[in-house]
């Protein structure tokens, strides 16, 4: 998994051989990492048929529940509570995060932690295509089709401290915008304004990763806003660069235009 996955950050945050709850686990990609390399002992919740029959192959405890259903929780009834509660990518599928989240606090034991990662909304290439008036859904990725709740770094905050938790660690995973899903919306902006959009601090951040514990168990918080962000550099696309300095130069308006479009439609730009 690569080092700067939001996976491999949840997997960093939950250390070694704690008891966990994994919520949504999909096909168990972070699961099996905890199993196998973390000699974690994981109880895994998965709605989907398929995802639950793969993860039965690998994670001896998995339950079959709708999180979105208030009473869930109760296939869990009888199981000790966890050392950890895991939600990657999960909360903003579901109609109420605020209740789910303050659900899996009350599933942790007196030493438990909640690890989340969140998808953020406040990245730059969401800024672009709301910019280019299309805000475009698709299947994965921040405009998931199946989104349902949107979250900025302070709405993150407001989350977890709704359901009555603190950050006590958190790390963000940084991609720049030419290589996500919308690169091609981000690559329509005019290079001027990409180049002041480029200096946001957090419009670099696509994933959050939080590890939180119960507010009674932590005299401080970690504020989101005031992590260090490494800013990648701008790239321009060597076509775009000639453009600038010739074409520009040379050409009217609606000939660039078609001098661009046909640059994308040739693999030459995002």
């Amino acid at each position: 998994m690569a080092s700067d996955s939001a996976g491999a950050r949840v997997i960093a945050m939950v250390g070694k051989g704690k008891r966990v709850l994994e919520v949504g686990a999909g096909p168990g990609s972070i699961t099996r990492h905890l199993i196998d390399h973390g000699q974690c002992d994981v109880v895994a919740v998965e709605i989907d048929p398929d995802a639950v029959e793969r993860l039965k192959s690998f994670c001896p405890q998995v339950h079959s529940a709708d999180l979105n259903d208030p009473q869930w929780h109760r296939c869990l009834a009888g199981l000790p509570k966890f050392d950890t509660v895991v939600a990657a990518d999960v909360l903003e599928h579901l109609t109420d995060p605020w209740r789910a989240l303050k659900d899996l606090r009350n599933l942790l034991n007196e030493e438990g932690f909640v690890v989340l990662s969140l998808p953020h909304v406040g990245h730059l290439s969401i800024v672009a295509c709301l910019m280019e008036q299309n805000f475009e859904y698709r299947d994965w990725g921040l405009l998931d089709r199946t989104h349902l709740r949107f979250f900025g770094l302070k709405n993150m905050e407001a989350l977890i401290a709704d359901a009555g938790l603190k950050i006590i660690d958190a790390g963000f995973v940084i991609k720049a915008p030419e290589s996500t899903e919308y690169a091609w919306q981000w690559q329509q902006l005019p290079i001027s304004t990409r180049k002041i959009l480029h200096a946001e601090k957090f419009g670099h951040v696509y994933q959050v990763v939080t590890k939180s514990v119960p507010a009674e168990r932590s005299s401080s918080t970690i504020q989101l806003m005031d992590l260090p962000v490494e800013i990648p550099p701008l790239q321009v696309p060597p076509w775009e660069r000639w453009h600038r300095r010739v074409l520009r130069k040379y050409l009217d308006p609606r000939t660039r235009s078609i001098l661009r479009r046909a640059a994308r439609m040739l693999g030459l730009a995002a």
